[in-house]
């Protein structure tokens, strides 16, 4: 079976950083630890990690977006039925490739039904993927009412269904619990073989890179802050932990914010491409943080 990888395109996906985060994961292939994700995201360090270590004792992921983790429970649990469904949405949407607004007819009602959320968990979870595959830049934002607002994208036939790397994302997810609810629900899988690794929405650039509006509560500097104290009871426990955020220092030299929060812990400056920014120009390399105790 081929190996699975994300399913979904998502703004600070980690694909591009895997190979900085697996220098610095500190286990070798055979071991045999907990590997727990409080912000899993589109998952490219959790499906890296099930890839890459046969021994797991077990894996954990959890989100607070709710969409999001009813898509990775129907994969896990109904998958050849979200399959035929986003197949026959592929056709649908392929077969009228050439006409824009019969299109956008089309994916307008697709976003509507998704956000009455009132569709059968595997049909609101095809949903959720067709958006993402079919909408502008692969962005997931929702409004304070949770009504995702993301207009169309401009791809002519973009692959809804790829039905061979659902397969292997429900392979390998038969072995995750899966949460749903605040990251320091996680406390519970605390222990000293367990690893943490956090990808929480980053902290903004400026004022007007805020696209973390990924939930419809804001994730700002107190939940930043009460993020760094988690980390905290988590090395106190003897747990070992990795964190990845934005480097505001590198936009503003004077912004100390991150070295000072986690100054007694290491800090790392890697290079990372920023792909999700309306202007064009400004998607180019920049500094991320990769922090770790």
């Amino acid at each position: 079976m081929k190996k699975a990888k994300p399913f979904l395109k998502w703004a600070g996906g980690k694909t591009q950083l895997l190979e900085e985060i697996s220098l610095k994961i500190p286990y070798k292939k055979n071991d045999r630890f907990i590997y727990v994700e409080p912000f899993v995201g589109s998952g490219a360090v959790l499906f890296w990690v099930l890839n890459h270590y046969p021994n797991l004792e077990s894996v954990v992921i959890n989100d607070i977006n709710e969409d999001l983790i009813n898509t990775y429970k129907v994969i896990k649990e109904n998958c050849d039925f979200l399959v035929s469904i986003l197949e026959k949405w592929e056709g649908e949407y392929h077969a009228i490739a050439g006409k824009q607004e019969v299109k956008k007819e089309y994916y307008h009602a697709k976003r509507s039904l998704f956000n009455t959320r009132k569709s059968d968990k595997v049909t609101q979870t095809a949903l959720f993927i067709f958006l993402n595959k079919t909408c502008y830049n692969g962005l997931y934002r929702v409004n304070k009412k949770n009504k995702f607002n993301v207009p169309i994208g401009s791809y002519k036939k973009p692959m809804i269904c790829d039905r061979e790397n659902l397969k292997a994302v429900s392979h390998v997810l038969q072995k995750v619990e899966i949460l749903n609810g605040d990251f320091e629900k996680t406390v519970d899988y605390a222990k000293e073989e367990s690893f943490f690794y956090f990808d929480p929405p980053y902290k903004p650039l400026s004022k007007t890179s805020n696209f973390n509006s990924y939930a419809k509560d804001e994730f700002n500097d107190i939940e930043q802050i009460r993020l760094k104290e988690f980390c905290d009871s988590l090395n106190s426990m003897g747990c070992k932990w990795m964190l990845s955020n934005s480097d505001v220092k590198g936009e503003n030299p004077e912004d100390n914010f991150f070295d000072d929060l986690f100054e007694k812990y290491q800090i790392n400056r890697v290079m990372a491409r920023r792909s999700i920014n309306a202007n064009s120009s400004k998607r180019g390399l920049l500094t991320e943080l990769l922090i770790a105790n």
